[in-house]
């Protein structure tokens, strides 16, 4: 991608990012004085956006979907598009808890085509990827946590409904503890995850220039966090719970050991 091009992309992204703080905000049920500023800077980001893909067309005089990189920015450029339209025409909020985050993911991988210098010390590369995993590990505690809380609630939903609870049924937190539980792992997890893959992405750009896209465990960890994304969505503006959440939280909690499984590699990387 042209050098504008990314300077504009990169400023697109930034302004995305606000969305994704008014996505956590949600999650965390504190979202009532930052979805009119996300959503300022969201629509200012798209309108950057253009201006980094037309940049872009024009420069190379071609299609800007030449490559991963660029589809990835067209893509998350039309998703954006779609959102603002939707919001016009429906006024549905809700829709930034998924949206805002994947907008930003997709515009910030986008900005990685273009390989920086290495790292200035190990010491600095090593910490930031130790971040990265710190924050995935706190990321998949929270995932536990939040699976877990989701089958206890579908067993005290049980007993209480029978006739005659079993000694189980005092011994487990009732279910609106359980459920403000499931909340705000799900909440925490989805923080770190996301923050985890932000790190980790940065890390991958500088170790590994353009390469590391390709990997197949990238796309099992973009898998991994879309259905987290699902997940958070279908709980805050559908109410998901009980069953449902004990279901999608158990699929989450097996996509994210096939991730970790995927990512063993990473410790050799450590070792260095």
């Amino acid at each position: 991608m042209a050098e504008t091009s990314i300077f504009w992309l990169r400023i697109a992204a930034l302004l995305y990012s606000l969305g994704l703080i008014h996505a956590f905000l949600t999650v965390a049920g504190r979202r009532e004085h930052m979805f009119r500023v996300a959503l300022g800077a969201f629509l200012l980001g798209s309108i950057l956006h253009l201006v980094s893909l037309v940049d872009e067309a024009v420069i190379t005089n071609h299609f800007p979907a030449n490559n991963v990189y660029e589809s990835l920015s067209l893509c998350s450029f039309l998703i954006a598009l779609l959102f603002l339209f939707v919001y016009w025409r429906y006024r549905l909020e809700s829709l930034g808890v998924v949206i805002f985050p994947l907008v930003f993911v997709m515009a910030l991988v986008a900005t990685l085509t273009n390989r920086v210098p290495v790292w200035g010390s190990k010491a600095i590369r090593d910490t930031w990827l130790t971040v990265h995993v710190v924050a995935i590990l706190l990321g998949y505690a929270a995932l536990l946590f939040t699976a877990v809380a989701a089958l206890l609630y579908l067993v005290q939903e049980r007993e209480l409904k029978r006739r005659k609870p079993r000694n189980l049924y005092y011994r487990l937190p009732p279910l609106g503890t359980l459920d403000d539980l499931i909340s705000k792992s799900m909440g925490v997890g989805f923080v770190f995850l996301t923050l985890g893959i932000v790190i980790g992405s940065t890390w991958a750009f500088v170790e590994l220039g353009t390469s590391w896209i390709r990997e197949p465990k990238i796309g099992i960890s973009v898998v991994t966090w879309l259905i987290y994304l699902t997940m958070v969505f279908l709980r805050v503006t559908a109410g998901w719970r009980g069953r449902k959440a004990a279901v999608i939280s158990i699929i989450v909690l097996i996509s994210s050991a096939l991730t970790w499984a995927a990512h063993v590699g990473l410790k050799p990387l450590l070792e260095k």
